[in-house]
């Protein structure tokens, strides 16, 4: 999800331009030869999983390698697991740490591809099925509204997706909007989830329609519902601070201003698993402003109703109690957004130590073959009340996925990055 990796690498100006309206693959084939028809939901059968192999750690003694391989050794019983490396340095990395029998079988496969930072979800790519079979749907992408879309980093990032193509030997049909896999949940069969405070903010020029119209085209979605904001602590971080219980600031941590992914998922073509806030967190601000926008977006999806007509089964998810952290000068991110200017006229204490909000959320978990990850919370010496949140998180998930078995992992360093499980894997559909 978010541009950490702007640290990362120097800011150089491409002249290049983002093609509108291309198709393209070995032969060439013209555009209107390819016709997509959906885009399939991440619940049906999947041939494979990408993971972009963590580059750095976004906050000291947190290790995003430690999650990688928590992810990787939750799916390999059931799925492959493709991991790409952004150089041959990291690449030599990955493999002298994935279990060897995981390589020697081919139930993990390490490739290197360009990249920066690990959101795979966001500027990984979307298989789609189009009349003459799979395809990869290539969205801009302008660092999730902090950069450029010509930026050297930024596009780094956005040819991701077109380099997997080429790997694959899939053709790729790319549109002018901007939009990352985060803040889109298909069912499959037509109905698409996106938020307003994303999509319109990161396309001020366009209209609902000009979007709901791309969106069809290059999805094959018929059925387009906008909620209107996502989780408070996911707002962008130059937005300003966020007030905490005890009149306490806290900055979020490189966030998307409300991906769907951490409040919003279809599991099932007509069931959609919405956040709630539990009536015990109101004293917390962060936890009142989430229950007003979570209450909005409900009634929004409780008036909707999918491609069909027909309305949706809504099942409500405990959202975690706010998780907070601190960070220091070194700390990448802490880095990062000592460079913003923030709306709300706030100038960041430079050198000094800041609290920060983890990108938190019992929502953004990875539906794969018989499994499901998700994400936990406590910790030794941590209140119990979070690991009984913990347990409530994982019962729910039990029940709308009773065929599945329910892994849940300490993503907690990727939330420090400003994301979750979900957002750093990309499933691939069976085809």
């Amino acid at each position: 999800m978010k541009p950490t990796f702007l640290l990362l690498i120097p800011l150089f100006i491409f002249s290049c331009a983002k093609k509108t309206e291309q198709v393209s693959n070995k032969e060439e084939k013209p555009a209107a030869e390819l016709i997509v028809q959906r885009q399939a939901a991440e619940y049906e059968p999947q041939s494979a999983v990408w993971l972009i192999w963590s580059p750095a750690d976004h906050l000291a003694d947190f290790s995003n390698e430690e999650v990688d391989l928590s992810i990787i050794e939750a799916l390999v019983p059931y799925v492959k697991v493709h991991v790409t490396t952004a150089d041959s340095s990291l690449f030599i990395k990955a493999k002298s740490q994935i279990p060897a029998t995981y390589l020697e079988s081919g139930e993990v496969e390490v490739h290197q591809i360009p990249s920066v930072e690990i959101w795979a979800r966001d500027m990984g790519p979307n298989f789609v099925e189009t009349n003459q079979g799979l395809a990869i749907a290539d969205f801009n992408f302008n660092a999730w509204g902090y950069s450029d879309t010509l930026d050297a980093s930024t596009q780094i990032e956005e040819k991701y997706d077109e380099n997997i193509a080429k790997l694959l030997g899939l053709p790729v049909i790319s549109t002018s909007l901007i939009s990352e896999g985060g803040d889109r949940e298909v069912n499959g069969e037509g109905t698409l989830i996106v938020v307003e405070a994303v999509e319109a903010g990161r396309n001020p020029n366009m209209t609902k329609e000009e979007m709901n119209a791309e969106f069809q085209r290059v999805l094959g979605v018929t059925n387009v519902i906008w909620l209107k904001e996502g989780l408070h602590e996911d707002d962008h971080t130059f937005r300003g601070t966020l007030e905490l219980e005890a009149g306490e600031k806290a900055y979020t941590v490189i966030t998307t201003n409300g991906h769907i992914d951490e409040f919003a998922r279809f599991v099932n073509d007509s069931t959609i698993l919405l956040g709630q806030v539990d009536e015990s967190d109101m004293d917390d601000p962060i936890a009142l402003e989430n229950h007003r926008r979570m209450e909005e977006n409900y009634t929004i999806l409780k008036h909707a109703s999918d491609q069909d007509g027909k309305p949706f089964n809504i099942v409500r998810m405990p959202l975690p109690k706010t998780i907070l952290g601190k960070m220091k000068p070194g700390d990448s991110v802490y880095d990062y957004i000592s460079t913003l200017t923030y709306q709300d006229g706030s100038t960041f204490p430079k050198g000094e130590e800041i609290t920060v909000v983890a990108a938190a959320s019992y929502l953004n978990f990875l539906i794969s073959n018989e499994v499901v990850i998700g994400q936990k919370y406590w910790r030794e010496g941590w209140d119990d009340d979070i690991r009984e949140r913990d347990e409530q998180a994982k019962a729910v998930l039990q029940s709308v996925f009773p065929n599945r078995k329910i892994v849940m992992i300490d993503a907690l360093a990727v939330n420090f990055g400003g994301g979750g499980v979900h957002c750093i894997t990309m499933h691939q559909p069976a085809f």
